[in-house]
């Protein structure tokens, strides 16, 4: 869909084209030209731009429009701007890619916290103080920063994930605690080039999720990077595949994990880790039971926070073959290949 102002500019455009590619002297490079242009416009089913200049302003008019049970990839393209939207993509409204012009100035914020009231004398809950919520299969985001700014408030999350077959690729999360919440134990993940950033728990839930390349940024004020709650059926939870973990906290604050649930599962992959670290690396979150039920695991880690000799002695180091047959893509999400 593209708005009639829209249309109106690539009709004149077609029909100058058409005068210059039989007239003009360059007529194959006016042909490329104009396959550009329309390549352009035809990529896309829907523009959102904050502007007008699309065919809605917001993206949660743009998730609306999408048939339920569609099949076929449905392409939005977002451009720059600020939105600040509680955003839901439901249920069956599957296949969805949503493309940032530009991750930096591409916003999709929200300012909901758990503790808020929800007008009937309780509260809106860390599940629904999210910015962002997936529910949909086939969701994938590219070059888009996901935000919750309700700042250091306690529990708010940006984006929680509750969909199958997800996949975020260049994109950035913000926020304290809990910013990114990987939630059913049924969703595969995939983060490819992704920062996130956060306080205590800021990457929690109990999805299998794969974070690839990524930043995983540690702000000061807090203690914990993740917490899994993997359900004991569940041979993997969160896995991290060459990231780097930096910081502006100080040196020894943080704890790579601690166990929401005690079947937790979380394992750090040829990953950078900055001085914030603590040389114990896993926290047991005050459950000595826990200690024989998780699986939290690391393999040639690397940097000041990557040495593992005083590691956690119920925490554990993947061997070469471990690393080899269990650690691949194909390995974790077996039949899903994100692409």
């Amino acid at each position: 869909m593209i708005n009639k102002e829209i249309q109106m500019v690539i009709f004149n455009f077609l029909m100058a084209s058409v005068f210059f590619m039989n007239y003009s002297f360059r007529g194959n490079s006016t042909r490329n030209e104009t396959k550009e242009i329309l390549s352009y416009f035809k990529s896309y089913d829907i523009i959102v731009d904050a502007n007008g200049k699309g065919d809605f302003k917001t993206v949660q008019e743009a998730f609306n429009s999408v048939p339920l049970f569609k099949t076929s990839q449905t392409k939005i393209f977002v451009k720059n701007g600020i939105y600040k939207e509680k955003l839901e993509l439901p249920l069956n409204k599957n296949n969805v890619t949503l493309i940032g012009e530009n991750k930096e100035n591409v916003i999709l914020t929200y300012d909901d916290y758990a503790s808020k009231s929800n007008g009937m004398g309780g509260t809106i809950g860390t599940s629904n103080s999210a910015s962002f919520i997936v529910t949909g299969n086939g969701f994938k985001a590219q070059n888009i920063t996901f935000e919750n700014s309700s700042g250091p408030v306690g529990q708010a999350v940006a984006v929680r994930i509750d969909g199958d077959r997800v996949i975020f690729e260049n994109c950035k999360f913000l926020g304290f605690q809990d910013t990114l919440y990987p939630r059913e134990s049924t969703s595969r993940q995939y983060y490819k080039n992704c920062y996130i950033e956060g306080t205590t728990d800021f990457i929690f839930g109990g999805s299998t999720v794969v974070f690839d390349q990524c930043e995983i940024f540690a702000k000061k004020g807090g203690s914990y990077i993740t917490a899994a709650n993997t359900p004991e059926s569940n041979p993997y939870g969160f896995v991290f595949l060459n990231c780097k973990l930096t910081t502006n906290s100080g040196n020894n604050t943080y704890f790579l994990g601690r166990p929401w649930r005690n079947y937790a599962r979380t394992v750090f992959v040829k990953c950078e880790m900055d001085s914030h670290i603590k040389p114990l690396g896993w926290h047991n979150w005050g459950k000595p039971e826990a200690e024989k039920t998780t699986f939290y695991a690391e393999y040639q880690s690397s940097g000041i926070g990557g040495n593992t000799e005083s590691r956690a002695n119920w925490s554990h180091q993947l061997s070469v073959e471990q690393f080899k047959k269990e650690y691949s893509i194909k390995a974790i999400f077996k039949d899903w290949k994100p692409n």
